[in-house]
């Protein structure tokens, strides 16, 4: 099964050509190239974009525009395509790239999403129950890296590859193809963005 996976919910957005569990390529950039890495990968790999049998795309919870991004190509995809979709959620992603580990992504405002009994979560740091000699991986790891320490959690270095949700994972976790429309983001919260009605008499 040739799978196009990507997730565009945090600063790094990546995406992958996975076949039957071999990752044919990977590639790591931002959300706004996540459909021209897609063709570069097919195109490298030898393939086209009707041999594609799923498309597996991140769900966060992350950045809301990011999120969007990720969504629409997954969909515009599946229709021009007729290729079915499965939404992975970018912590689990994370997760399964650092076994063991618990998974924090930064999420602005003094808060961390993570998982809290396997159920995506919104956190202030102080509320993440930092145990001694555990793991912790994601942006928010590293954002908050001196609170974990100094609680007795452990935090990779900086650069480390564990601190990505790499889409190699989301093609090995996806399950269930079907509609794309399916594939539903995780927003723990309302988006920064709002929108207000327009004062009387304006358009």
């Amino acid at each position: 099964m040739l799978i196009l996976s990507f997730d565009t919910a945090t600063e790094v957005a990546t995406s992958a050509l996975v076949r039957d569990g071999e990752v044919l390529g990977e590639r790591a950039s931002r959300a706004s190239r996540v459909l021209a890495d897609a063709e570069e990968l097919l195109a490298a790999a030898g393939c086209e974009p009707a041999d594609l049998d799923g498309i597996a795309v991140g769900t966060g919870p992350g950045s809301y525009t990011g999120l969007r991004m990720g969504l629409v190509t997954a969909r515009a995809l599946s229709f021009s395509l007729g290729v079915p979709v499965a939404g992975v959620s970018t912590l689990t992603a994370l997760a399964h790239g650092a076994p063991g580990a618990v998974p924090v992504l930064d999420a602005r405002r003094g808060e961390v999403f993570t998982l809290r009994d396997g159920v995506p979560s919104v956190l202030r740091p102080d509320e993440l129950g930092v145990e001694p000699g555990a793991r912790y991986v994601g942006d928010g790891a590293v954002r908050y890296r001196q609170a974990i320490e100094g609680a007795g959690g452990e935090v990779p270095d900086d650069a480390s590859d564990l601190h990505v949700p790499w889409a190699r994972h989301h093609a090995v976790l996806a399950e269930g193809f079907g509609p794309a429309e399916r594939a539903q983001p995780i927003y723990l919260r309302v988006p920064d963005a709002r929108v207000f009605p327009a004062p009387p008499g304006k358009l």
